[in-house]
């Protein structure tokens, strides 16, 4: 007497069961709301300004034009004699309100007299 072949069960489709784990995962990150929507009147309070530290090297240009450098006012030809002579980029702090032209006129200035490049200093701030 002759056995008869078991029949082989066939492979479960997993691609199905894939595609449907995927387009669930996609239906709950479009369809959920993880968080609730901030209300446009509460203004965050903004921790990057308070963590800021100025680098001790850069030169701060505030609105009105002064120059602070380590904590003090000063010129920018007492600036740039204070520099050692080095390779690296000087730094420029400028104030967000200090009109584009001073800004301009200053670095335009530094790159002159000592040869250095001048880079600004900024902080990245959310989009609104």
């Amino acid at each position: 007497m002759r056995l008869a072949p078991s029949p082989r069960a066939k492979p479960e489709p997993t691609i199905a069961l894939i595609n449907v784990v995927f387009l669930m995962l996609v239906f709950f990150l479009i369809a959920g709301q993880v968080a609730q929507p901030l209300d446009r009147d509460v203004q965050l309070v903004d921790a990057d300004s308070m963590a800021a530290r100025v680098p001790d090297d850069a030169l701060v240009l505030r609105a009105d034009g002064t120059l602070i450098w380590r904590g003090l006012a000063t010129t920018l030809t007492d600036f740039v004699a204070a520099q050692p002579d080095q390779t690296g980029a000087l730094r420029i702090l400028p104030d967000r309100h200090l009109p584009a032209r001073d800004l301009i006129v200053v670095a335009a200035a530094l790159r002159a007299q000592t040869g250095q490049d001048v880079r600004l200093v900024t902080r990245q701030g959310l989009a609104p």
